[in-house]
């Protein structure tokens, strides 16, 4: 298998309300391929679909039913320390949750996290050991 993820798909509770967060509110581009059923958002990459949690459940043939913490994160890195208090209010001014403000991290970064409207948790981060490419892409050391 190579190594590659493709595409992260959200379990939302309401389609439109995840549009509005992530399409309006951050003004991530949304593809065409997208439908009433589900919506695909370009982000350098990796693609991030949003779907109907119920849906996407029962695509997966796992139950629906789950609250707090799911055992993961998603992360969107930026290239200066500056720009993510930036992010975060961002975030937080389109409809998402401040979950722990910005800091310096113990690995010489500095992040803080912000959950969207179904309450998926967001680490924004400036990392000065993974700089960004001008694509946008993350460079992890060899």
């Amino acid at each position: 298998m190579e190594a590659r993820v493709s595409l992260v798909t959200l379990g939302v509770q309401d389609l439109q309300r995840a549009l509005r967060f992530y399409r309006d509110g951050l003004g991530w581009p949304l593809s065409s391929a997208s439908s009433d059923e589900i919506a695909f958002l370009r982000t350098g990459g990796v693609v991030l679909a949003l779907f109907p949690r119920e849906a996407l459940a029962a695509d997966a043939h796992v139950a629906a039913a789950g609250s707090g913490f799911g055992g993961m994160t998603l992360a969107h890195n930026v290239r200066s320390k500056e720009v993510v208090d930036t992010v975060l209010a961002e975030a937080v001014a389109a409809g998402g949750t401040l979950l722990k403000p910005a800091e310096e991290a113990s690995w010489g970064g500095y992040a803080g996290y912000f959950a969207d409207p179904d309450g998926f948790p967001w680490e924004v981060a400036w990392n000065p050991h993974f700089p960004l490419a001008p694509d946008g892409s993350l460079r992890l050391p060899e």
